[in-house]
């Protein structure tokens, strides 16, 4: 995957987005974006410096500039817009208070073995009404991921996770490790502005299947 990502070039990045542009969405979904940690919480730190908190949150608002250019922009709200705390149930409340067709909990990953890498999309390990939609979204995402961006797919994994449990009766929901940031090459990929703009191209593409 390494070589994978420093190929992703501008002009791919452009491509995409003129493809994107020229989308409509069919059925109107209020989506929420939960940025994962902020604040105190800086959450994975890479071996370049890099925050979690920072990557994520630069990834939600280029989403929501992206979403802005769209013929019919989608309903997106995000749980936090700057550098803030928010916890986790208040995350929740959010999500239940707003009426939300689909929550995704955006994070990146970290592990001891520096080789670790790719992408894993969460699901709530507790059976809902919305458990059949959000595997098929996780794996939709997983899909996106791997072919328009070259990330090694570690598959669709489920968890207990907090956000995940406390939202799964209202409405889809995910929660994507976006990537290693104690990975050279991956941490590296989400320095770069372009990188960041691509990424959140492919999760607005992946949110309009929805």
């Amino acid at each position: 995957m390494k070589k994978a990502l420093k190929n992703v070039s501008f002009a791919i990045l452009l491509l995409i987005m003129s493809f994107i542009f020229g989308q409509e969405t069919a059925i109107q979904k209020r989506i929420l974006i939960d940025v994962g940690h902020g604040g105190k919480d800086s959450g994975a730190i890479g071996i370049n410096g890099l925050k979690e908190k920072d990557v994520v949150l630069d990834i939600a608002l280029e989403i929501l500039k992206l979403n802005e250019q769209l013929e019919l922009p989608i309903d997106i709200y995000l749980t936090r817009y700057s550098d803030t705390f928010i916890s986790l149930s208040d995350r929740t409340k959010l999500a239940k208070a707003l009426k939300v067709d689909v929550f995704i909990s955006l994070h990146c990953n970290h592990a001891n073995n520096p080789n670790a890498r790719g992408i894993e999309v969460y699901v709530t390990n507790m059976k809902s009404i919305h458990s059949d939609g959000a595997t098929w979204f996780a794996f939709e995402f997983q899909n996106e991921f791997k072919k328009k961006l070259g990330f090694v797919s570690r598959g669709v994994k489920f968890a207990n996770f907090q956000v995940l449990r406390e939202t799964k009766d209202y409405c889809p929901t995910l929660l994507l490790e976006l990537g290693f940031l104690s990975n050279g090459d991956e941490s590296s990929y989400f320095s770069r502005n372009n990188n960041i703009q691509l990424t959140a191209i492919v999760i607005l593409q992946a949110i309009q299947k929805q």
